[in-house]
């Protein structure tokens, strides 16, 4: 009888993901001093955005995806709250929030099924949603916006028909309900 043992993880070692809304004075260095942060200290960053979202008050917000032990991303979260350029850190994977991501995806029909591979792209396109934005007679720019993992799926199922190149903006996030950051 051969019995295989796995190891357990503990709650400390379940790698999670986590998005973090960080809002800012909008100075030049204040992105660098957030990217230095993570690098200095090995984390990594998934998806970042930068906008200014308030001119009148100089202010960006700042959205960050990142991963590691619940231990490491709330040493994230501290560090980012103490940098001094940051006037509010917010975990937006404890709210309920609203997350999406735009992605332009190039797709070129290629060999003798370029009829099919065409039909297929479209047919895939429209099922999630995603625009036209440019075609030719041997390829498509198609637009999709929505939540990543969706934006991922449409990204694979359109690698068998052609792929060329992906363009993606990373996440945006807001959270629901009447309040603010």
């Amino acid at each position: 009888m051969n019995t295989t043992h796995y190891p357990t993880l503990t709650t400390q070692q379940i790698i999670e993901k986590r998005t973090f809304c960080v809002l800012v004075d909008n100075e030049p260095g204040v992105l660098a001093r957030i990217a230095g942060m993570f690098s200095g200290r090995g984390y990594n960053i998934e998806s970042l955005t930068v906008s200014e979202t308030e001119h009148e008050k100089h202010l960006s917000r700042i959205t960050i995806v990142t991963s590691g032990t619940a231990n490491v991303l709330n040493q994230i979260e501290a560090q980012l709250d103490r940098l001094v350029p940051v006037h509010k850190v917010v975990n937006l994977t404890s709210k309920a929030a609203i997350e999406r991501e735009l992605a332009l995806v190039k797709v070129a029909q290629q060999g003798e099924t370029k009829g099919e591979h065409r039909m297929e792209a479209l047919r895939l396109a429209a099922a999630f949603g995603a625009k036209t934005v440019d075609a030719t007679l041997t390829s498509f720019i198609f637009e999709l916006a929505g939540p990543s993992d969706d934006v991922e799926r449409f990204i694979n199922l359109m690698a068998a028909i052609g792929l060329v190149e992906v363009s993606r903006t990373g996440v945006a996030a807001i959270a629901r309900g009447a309040e603010g950051l």
